[in-house]
């Protein structure tokens, strides 16, 4: 039976479990080991797996990794823009709870910093904190440094040390049905429909916008740099990616995943074991779109007027501060006070907002990361199949 199918059997009994047995609190542990497994091997997988690909790579990828950077950066732009134009087309007003007791970024140099000193942060520190722009630097380093100097033996050692832990993610997906049924299961027990409620405007206009740029801007993007039909690739990844993303809500637990579907894809290994730990940093749809609809709405709720010229510059503001969201505690949400701060709206306006961040993020983060993490295949498998289609060489999705 195949490994989709599996998950759609997993997330059906655990919704079953969870209308019928909702104090059997035990089975969403299922849900807590499998995500903290994701969680733990995915940093060892991302150092490994760049290492050795560096160590033994092949010349000219460049060209690959600037069509994948200018592709996330494009998107992530256009997705804030989307977001600006759907909170003009339809104005929504929240119901401001209280304000969370956290400390929000000043500034995007704040962001922009933090994200720069992640570059430099102690290896064996990114490592046990999940820091992959830190993983992904030294791992570059140390990958070329031994792809100069590192004899025939050790690389070998290296790509067999690399092909031992891509067994071990195998085996680990393939506990995603009992992953997913707890996840499902925790979530069906513990939410109820009070945020539909309270907060259904909001909700739907930021999963509309999140949809809208996952089914066609998206799609539109890897159109015109394939010039073929993109929905058979984007519908993979959603169903590959996607569907795991949305339960784990986590775009650095996804990793193994993806990096599992770029192998059944036939992309090199060589790219993606950079571009898509890369992508789970800067790759950041759902974040820009997050960051620029909360914003919008807390404008239209205290009366403030917002011209068209500011709503472009916040979809740059939101676009930069998305790349920088994994380097913030709290992630997207914390950095709503500083878009908000373009508008003049004062502080403690801005972190109830946050708060309402907060109650609606059980629908918002699950919809934001799988089109994050869908968004990082679907890029990467545009950027090398772009090539393969100059080359003459056949591209099947």
């Amino acid at each position: 039976m195949s490994l989709i199918l599996r998950i759609l059997i997993g997330l059906i009994i655990g919704a079953v479990l969870g209308l019928t047995l909702p104090q059997a609190t035990g089975i969403s542990i299922l849900g807590d080991l499998f995500v903290g497994a994701l969680k733990a091997i995915a940093p060892v997988l991302v150092f490994v797996l760049v290492i050795s690909s560096l160590a033994q790579a092949n010349t000219g990828i460049g060209k690959k990794f600037r069509t994948v950077i200018f592709l996330y950066m494009a998107s992530t732009f256009l997705a804030a823009v989307i977001a600006v134009f759907a909170s003009f087309a339809f104005p929504v007003t929240i119901k401001l709870t209280d304000a969370v007791n956290e400390t929000a970024p000043g500034g995007i140099w704040e962001v922009l910093k933090s994200l720069l000193s992640n570059i430099v942060s102690n290896p064996v520190e990114s490592l046990m904190n999940a820091n992959y722009i830190g993983i992904l630097a030294w791992s570059v380093i140390l990958g070329l440094a031994l792809k100069k100097h590192a004899a025939d033996s050790t690389k070998t050692i290296l790509k067999d040390i690399s092909d031992a832990v891509s067994q071990a993610v195998r085996w680990i997906i393939n506990l995603a049905p009992f992953g997913i049924l707890g996840l499902v299961y925790g979530s069906v027990s513990s939410n109820g429909l009070s945020i539909f409620t309270d907060y259904g405007k909001l909700l739907l206009l930021l999963v509309g916008c999140m949809l809208a740029v996952a089914l066609i801007v998206d799609p539109l993007i890897a159109a015109i740099c394939l010039r073929r039909n993109p929905y058979p690739l984007v519908l993979r990844c959603f169903k590959e990616s996607g569907i795991t993303a949305f339960f784990t809500r986590s775009s650095a637990a996804n990793i193994p995943i993806n990096m599992a579907l770029c192998e059944r894809l036939g992309l090199d290994k060589d790219v993606y074991s950079v571009s898509i730990p890369l992508g789970a940093t800067i790759n950041m749809d759902g974040a820009a779109i997050t960051i620029t609809v909360m914003t919008m709405a807390a404008a239209h709720t205290i009366g403030t007027s917002v011209d068209i010229p500011t709503a472009i510059i916040l979809s740059v503001l939101s676009a930069l501060a998305a790349c920088g969201a994994s380097g913030v505690a709290g992630g997207s949400l914390l950095l709503i006070p500083m878009a908000c701060s373009l508008f003049g709206i004062p502080g403690d306006i801005a972190m109830q907002v946050v708060g309402v961040g907060f109650i609606v993020g059980v629908v918002q983060d699950s919809f934001e990361t799988a089109i994050n993490s869908s968004g990082d295949v679907l890029f990467a498998a545009t950027a090398e199949f772009r090539e393969w289609i100059k080359e003459g060489r056949e591209v099947k999705f």
